[in-house]
C-alpha cells in the first residue's frame, strides 16, 4: 500500500537509541484512531444509512460511526485486521459486514452485495503498531523477520524480492520517492553490491545494513525510510488509492461524503488533487477562448484546507502528528 513519509516515519520517532530496547517498549496493538472526532463530524454519518470504512484496521472508526447510528461495510486488506475488527464489533451484530481486500477492489464487494450506492465513505491510510511490529509480516525494523512486508498475504510481490531483484535505479527511484530518502542511491548501489555475495532474507540484516552506510543520527532509526518505500512498492499503495479514489466516489449517493485521513505527503497530494479536479465545474487554460465545462464535476469541497489533529491529540498521540483530514461531498 501505510500508505504507501510520515510523515509516516513520526512513527518511529521515539524511543531508545538501539533496535533490540526499541522492540521491547513497543507494543503491538491496533493504533489509537486518528482525527475519530472530526471525521465523525464532517463525513456526517446518517442513522440506517450504510458507510463503508475502506481500511477497517483495529475498528476504531467503524465502531464510532456504528455508535452515530449508522451501518458499516468494511473493508481490510489484512485479514489479521479483519479477524480483529470483527471479534471487536461483534455485539454490533449485522450492522456491520467484513471483507478481506483492497479497497480499490469496493466495486466488486458492492456488486456482490447487491448495493449500488452508499452513504459515505471512509480511508484512513495510517499503518497500525499491529502490522508494523509484527515479526513474522516482515515490516518490523526492531524485530527480525523475512523481508515480506504484504498487507495481504495472499498476494505475490514480497519486499525481499524487490530488494534482490530490482535494479539500482528501480531501487534509488523507490527510496527516493516513496521514503524521501537522502541517501537513495548510496542505498541501493549497497544493496546491489551486497546481495552479489548473499540475498537479504531478513528485516534486521537489510536494516543494520543500512544503518552502516547512513549512520545514525537522533531516535529514529535510519532505516525507516527505506522500510516505508519498500512497504509501500510491495503493496502499491499510490496506486490503489487513486483506483479507490475513483471507485468509492462513484458509489456514493447526491449528498454523501467521502472523507481521507493521510500520513505522506505523496498520498495528501493525490486526495487534494483528485478533490479539486472534481470539485471543479469549469476548466480553463490560457490556450482556450473560454473556459469548458469540466466533465469530472462531481464534488464539493467540505475542507478546502486539510483539517490536522489539535495539540491535545498529537501529546496523547504522537503518532497523528503528521495525519491531514480531506473531506468532499458527492453533489452530482
Amino acid at each position: 500500500m501505510n500508505a504507501l513519509l510520515f510523515e509516516r516515519p513520526i512513527w518511529f520517532a521515539t524511543g531508545p537509541s538501539t533496535i533490540e530496547e526499541e522492540a521491547e517498549m513497543e507494543d503491538p496493538i491496533y493504533h489509537r484512531p486518528v482525527l475519530a472526532a472530526e471525521m465523525l463530524e464532517l463525513l456526517s454519518p446518517q442513522p440506517g444509512s450504510l458507510i463503508v470504512d475502506a481500511t477497517c484496521g483495529g475498528g476504531g472508526h467503524s465502531e464510532a460511526i456504528l455508535r452515530a447510528g449508522a451501518n458499516v461495510l468494511a473493508l481490510d486488506q489484512d485479514p489479521d485486521a479483519i479477524e480483529y475488527a470483527a471479534g471487536r464489533l461483534s455485539t454490533f451484530g449485522d450492522r456491520i459486514k467484513f471483507r478481506q481486500c483492497n479497497f480499490r477492489s469496493v466495486n466488486e464487494v458492492l456488486d456482490q452485495l447487491g448495493i449500488a450506492r452508499v452513504g459515505g465513505a471512509l480511508l484512513d491510510l495510517g499503518v497500525s503498531s499491529h502490522q508494523l511490529e509484527n515479526a513474522e509480516r516482515g515490516f518490523s525494523i526492531m524485530r527480525t523477520g523475512p523481508l515480506d512486508m504484504r498487507m495481504d498475504p495472499r498476494s505475490e510481490l514480497t519486499a525481499g524480492t524487490v530488494v534482490n531483484t530490482y535494479g539500482e535505479e528501480e531501487l534509488t527511484q523507490i527510496f527516493r520517492d516513496y521514503g524521501e530518502e537522502p541517501a537513495a542511491r548510496r542505498i541501493a548501489a549497497m544493496i546491489v553490491k551486497a546481495r552479489k555475495a548473499a540475498p537479504f532474507l531478513e528485516t534486521l540484516s537489510l536494516a543494520r545494513a543500512i544503518e552502516k552506510i547512513v549512520g545514525r543520527h537522533g531516535r529514529r532509526h535510519p532505516a525507516t525510510q527505506v522500510f516505508q518505500a519498500l512497504r509501500m512498492e510491495v503493496n502499491d499503495e499510490l496506486g490503489a488509492l487513486e483506483e479507490g479514489l475513483r471507485a468509492l466516489t462513484a458509489r456514493l449517493k447526491i449528498g454523501a461524503r467521502i472523507a481521507v485521513i493521510t500520513f505522506h505527503s505523496l498520498e495528501d497530494r493525490i486526495v487534494k488533487n483528485f478533490f479539486r479536479d472534481r470539485s471543479r465545474e469549469w476548466m480553463d487554460r490560457p490556450e482556450w477562448p473560454e473556459p469548458r465545462a469540466n466533465p469530472d464535476w462531481e464534488l464539493q469541497l467540505v475542507t478546502p484546507k486539510a483539517l490536522v489533529p489539535n495539540e491535545t491529540e498529537q501529546r496523547i498521540n504522537p503518532r497523528s502528528r503528521s495525519a491531514k483530514l480531506r473531506v468532499a461531498e458527492k453533489i452530482k
